[in-house]
C-alpha cells in the first residue's frame, strides 16, 4: 500500500509539472499566432493576401492603360528638327527655316519658310517613313535627317 501511495504522489507531481509546461507552451503559441493589432495570425495573413490580390488587379489595370497610352504616343509628334538658313544674299540673318515634325515611324511633314525683303513664303511637304513625295531642298533634307536621328520617345 505504501508503494501505491508513493506511486500516486509521484504521478501527481508529474501531472502538475506537465500541466505547467502545457500552460507555458499554450501562452507561447498564443503569443506567436496573435497579429500585430492583437488579432489572429490567420486574420493578418488573410488581410495581406487580399491586399496583394487588390494590388495585382491594380497593376493589371495600369498595364492595360499604359499600353493604350503607348499606342497613342506612336502617332504623336516626337521627332523634331529645325534648320535655319539664309537663302538670299540681300537679306540679313538666318530668318528662313525648315522644320521637320514626325512621329515614331517617320510620318509627318516638313515646313519651310523662305524669307526675303518682298515677303515670306511658306511651304509644306508630307513625309511618309521619312521620305517626301516631292523633292526636298538641302535644308529640308537636313531637317528630316536630324529629326530621324533624334531618339524615339515611344514605341
Amino acid at each position: 500500500m505504501a508503494a501505491l501511495i508513493v506511486l500516486v504522489v509521484g504521478l501527481a507531481v508529474v501531472v502538475v509539472v506537465q500541466t505547467r509546461r502545457i500552460g507555458r507552451l499554450a501562452r507561447r503559441v498564443d503569443g506567436m499566432t496573435r497579429g500585430s493589432d492583437g488579432g489572429s495570425l490567420e486574420a493578418l495573413l488573410t488581410g495581406s493576401l487580399e491586399r496583394v490580390d487588390r494590388i495585382g488587379r491594380d497593376v493589371d489595370q495600369l498595364a492595360a492603360r499604359s499600353a493604350i497610352v503607348e499606342g497613342d504616343l506612336r502617332g504623336a509628334v516626337q521627332r523634331v528638327a529645325l534648320v535655319r538658313f539664309n537663302p538670299f544674299e540681300e537679306t540679313g540673318g538666318n530668318q528662313s527655316f525648315a522644320l521637320a515634325l514626325m512621329d515614331a515611324a517617320g510620318n509627318g511633314l516638313v515646313i519651310s519658310s523662305l524669307h526675303a525683303r518682298a515677303g515670306t513664303r511658306i511651304y509644306g511637304k508630307a513625309l511618309v517613313a521619312g521620305r517626301a513625295e516631292t523633292a526636298l531642298s538641302a535644308e529640308e533634307t537636313e531637317a528630316v535627317r536630324v529629326a530621324l536621328a533624334s531618339p524615339r520617345r515611344a514605341g
